[in-house]
Order: structure tokens, then C-alpha cells, then sequence
């Protein structure tokens, strides 16, 4: 962590953040309306955000998660997801969909990782987990380069 002074850039332009937040609204909705769990819902969130360091999200996602009643165990073993029983074929599949999105860079969201996604989401599943993650990524960017604080 460095002492540079940040601009925080959701103040300095308000609207766009303000956009990003009404996104953000609609693509829950339209998650919750697809039958994703509420509960999964935020352990994407919480995975594309340990994937991009962002601890603010973290945190805040972490926190929400166990409000609406998530497993603290599911939580610690988020990162080593594929090597556990705690989650479903559903919550594996939107996971290395979100994981794929997420690590863009290395290769791409490849076939293996869509197809094994369609064999087990809907369509409107697979657009619901997309967005969800787009908007993740896009919430991390905006903490991590604006440098909001976490304290202990």
C-alpha cells in the first residue's frame, strides 16, 4: 500500500457511479428473477472480488452473505470451491463461470468453462451470473484504484 493520495473517483463523478450503482440494482433483480440464490449471489460476489484483491468488497460482501444466513464454512473454502462437497452442481457451475469472466486474461472465457456452465444454468442463468460478475469486476476496479480504506 502506498501513501499516495487517491482521487476517489465515485465522488469526483458522481452520475457514473450513480450508473454503475442503478446497474448494479437491475442486475440483482434480474439474478432473483432468474431463480439464483440469494445466497449464491453473493458468494460470486465474493469470489470475483478475492480474485481481484479487493477487500472492501470483501468485506462488505462477506458481511452480507452471512446476514442472509451463509455458511461461515462455505465462505473459508470459497477459494478452493472445486475441492470441497459444500457446493451444488448449480453453485459449481456459476462459480467457474464467474471465475472464467473474472481471470478474462487467461484465455478467455473458454468453451469448457461456458459449456460446463450451460449443462447445468439456464440461459437466463448464464446472462444473470454474467452481469452479476461484470458489475463485480466493475465495483472492484472503482475501490481498488480509488484506494477505499478497510480498518481493522
Amino acid at each position: 500500500m502506498t501513501n499516495t493520495q487517491r482521487v476517489s473517483i465515485d465522488q469526483q463523478h458522481p452520475g457514473a457511479y450513480k450508473s454503475l450503482i442503478a446497474l448494479s440494482v437491475e442486475v440483482a433483480d434480474n439474478a432473483a428473477a432468474a431463480g439464483l440464490d440469494p445466497l449464491l449471489i453473493e458468494l460470486l460476489r465474493i469470489r470475483a472480488s478475492q480474485l481481484n484483491g479487493c477487500a472492501f468488497c470483501l468485506r462488505m460482501h462477506t458481511a452480507d452473505a452471512l446476514k442472509k444466513g451463509e455458511n461461515p464454512d462455505r465462505i473459508a473454502v470459497l477459494p478452493a470451491w472445486a475441492e470441497t462437497g459444500y457446493f451444488s452442481d448449480t453453485d459449481r457451475a456459476a462459480l467457474r463461470l464467474t471465475e472464467a469472466i473474472t481471470l478474462v486474461p487467461d484465455g478467455h472465457v473458454s468453451d469448457e468453462a461456458y459449456a460446463a456452465a450451460a449443462s447445468v444454468l439456464t440461459p437466463d442463468q448464464i446472462s444473470a451470473v454474467a452481469w452479476l460478475v461484470i458489475v463485480m469486476n466493475a465495483f472492484n476496479r472503482v475501490a481498488i484504484t480509488s484506494r477505499y480504506t478497510v480498518a481493522g
